[in-house]
This record gives structure tokens, C-alpha cells and sequence, in this order.
């Protein structure tokens, strides 16, 4: 298999997966959806109680409009920064061993997260207030905060005389056990293909609407040689403005331009929640699968010898 990046931010990636098929393709979709780990908030401890009175004479309670569950609900899907050399899973980690699940817990695998955060007071001109990912604290490395882009990320609103405080806990985990620890969203594939002009003569009429590409240039019959475009981004162009044109000269089959598949190519694409880059999941990914199929060989061998 060839791996060739054809676009690429810090959460959205687009691949082309070539000298490949559709099941080595979709083992490496379902490897990202189920087997690639990341770190994910999955217990909270929430501080119930009253505040005593403020310099205002003023007392403030533990509460919102959200229950405690649909908060947790909410942390659970706000991304956490994952550094797979700093942190190994609950089960692996050796200051949890002998201990009951519910003991489990401490700096090699888990993160722990803090937020207080206190309603409008009385005499305040706003009547709410916003409470967001970026009030949770880390209670340790700075480089495990929440990142920039997901710290305006909402989690409830406080009102007048009410505040929220609790500890959340963040460790490793899957996407096979539970949709928080899923590292990405829209992993999806499909077969590429190549624009081939078959009908010059039908192909005048869209070409006449001079329909303009990503790069600015203007569809016309020069763009295609003999084997066609087969670049991914010009033939995505392409295919847009045949689905324009089938407004304007009628339908596609009609306008001289056929898009035909690569064999063995696949555009490959997803983006990431934040927590690992585009790139990094498609590495882990990959690093998952050899490894099961490392084990499963281990495994073949001992049973056939």
C-alpha cells in the first residue's frame, strides 16, 4: 500500500491509499473508530454544598440548570491532549495492580482536571454565566490543558447565586468501549477515479459556461490529455461543476466528461476531535494493526507447531 497526503490541517486530513483494496481500506477505518486510544474524561466528582456569604453578604449554591449526569455527559466529549509516552493505560499501570477499579488512580495513568467557577452576584449587570472547557485547570503538566481551539467549547450556565465545582479524571481508552475515547469522526473512504473527456463534441456545452476550478482556471477541453485528469482535487472541481452544469445543458451522462475508476486507489478521510493531530491517528492506526497481526502470526505459529 502507498500513502500519499493530499490535503492536510491540524483536524482534517485527506488521503490517497493506492496499490491497496477495499478490506485493507476498511481495516484501517474500523482501526481508527475502535482501536486507536486517546485520553477521555470518564469520572467526575462534583462538590455539592454553600458558599458562605461574599464580601456582598451574598451566599451562593452548587447547582445549575443541567443535572450532574448531562454535565459528566459533556466532559466526556470535550478533547483532551494525549502524549501516549507520558501516560499507559488504567489496567497497565502498576501502581493499580491488586487494587478494586474503583481505586484506581494515579499520575501514570490519569489526568485529573479542576473547575470552579461562580454564577453572577446579585449586583452584577449580566444575568448568566457561561461556564466553558476552558475553566477546567490540569492539576499538573501545563501541555495536558485543554487545547485553544476546544476551550470555548459550553458546558452549562450558571445564573444568579449559583456556582459549580468539581474534579474531573481523565485516562486511556478505546472506541470499542465507549464513543468518548474515538479519536475522530466522519472516517470515511472512497473509490478514486480519473475525469476522461469521451465526447468532445457534447463536452462544448459545459466548457461554453466557463465554470471556474479550486486553482482559477477555467474548465476547457485542454485540461485533458489522453489518459484524463487524475488529479484528486482538479477531478473533485470537475465533478462539482458537472453537477452544476446538469442544471444548465441537462444531465451528466450528456456532457462528454466521465469519471472513471483507478483501480486500486481509494481517497481516504476523517477529522480529528483535537485530541491527536490527523496524522497521528492515521500512524496509530496503522501501528495497531501490525501489531494484531504480529500477535495473531505469534499466535498461528505456536499452534502449528
Amino acid at each position: 500500500m502507498k500513502v500519499k497526503i493530499i490535503s492536510q490541517d491540524e483536524r482534517n486530513i485527506k488521503i490517497l491509499l493506492s496499490e491497496t483494496n477495499v478490506s485493507n481500506v476498511n481495516s484501517i477505518r474500523r482501526s481508527i473508530m475502535t482501536d486507536v486510544p486517546k485520553m477521555a474524561i470518564s469520572k467526575v466528582r462534583f462538590e455539592m454544598g454553600v458558599r458562605g456569604e461574599d464580601d456582598n453578604g451574598e451566599r451562593f449554591e452548587s447547582m445549575s440548570a443541567l443535572s450532574d449526569e448531562v454535565i459528566a455527559h459533556r466532559l466526556a466529549l470535550i478533547p483532551i491532549p494525549t502524549y501516549f509516552e507520558d501516560f499507559v493505560f488504567p489496567e497497565d499501570d502498576p501502581a493499580n495492580q491488586g487494587l478494586p477499579e474503583d481505586k484506581w488512580g494515579s499520575p501514570a495513568s490519569r489526568i485529573i482536571y479542576h473547575c470552579s467557577v461562580q454564577g453572577p452576584g446579585k449586583n452584577d449587570e449580566e444575568e448568566f454565566r457561561t461556564v466553558s472547557a476552558g475553566d477546567l485547570n490540569v492539576l499538573g503538566d501545563s501541555k495536558l490543558q485543554i487545547p485553544e481551539h476546544c476551550r470555548e467549547i459550553p458546558i452549562t450556565v450558571l445564573a444568579k447565586g449559583q456556582y459549580i465545582e468539581f474534579y474531573a479524571y481523565a485516562n486511556l481508552g478505546r472506541g470499542k468501549e465507549h464513543a468518548k475515547w474515538a479519536p475522530a469522526s466522519g472516517v470515511g473512504f472512497y473509490q478514486n477515479v480519473k475525469a476522461v473527456l469521451t465526447d468532445k463534441k457534447a463536452a462544448k456545452d459545459v466548457f461554453k459556461l466557463k465554470i471556474k476550478l479550486n486553482d482559477g482556471k477555467v474548465l476547457n477541453e485542454k485540461m485533458f490529455g489522453k489518459e484524463g485528469i487524475s488529479d484528486v482535487e482538479t477531478v473533485e472541481a470537475i465533478r462539482k461543476a458537472l453537477l452544476y452544469s446538469e442544471k444548465n445543458v441537462g444531465s451528466v451522462g450528456e456532457s462528454g466528461i466521465t469519471m472513471e475508476e483507478i483501480p486500486g486507489e481509494f481517497i481516504f478521510h476523517y477529522e480529528s476531535d483535537g485530541a491527536l493531530s490527523s496524522i497521528d491517528i492515521f500512524n496509530r492506526a496503522c501501528d495497531e494493526l501490525e501489531s494484531r497481526f504480529n500477535s495473531l502470526g505469534d499466535q498461528l505459529k505456536i499452534a502449528l507447531s
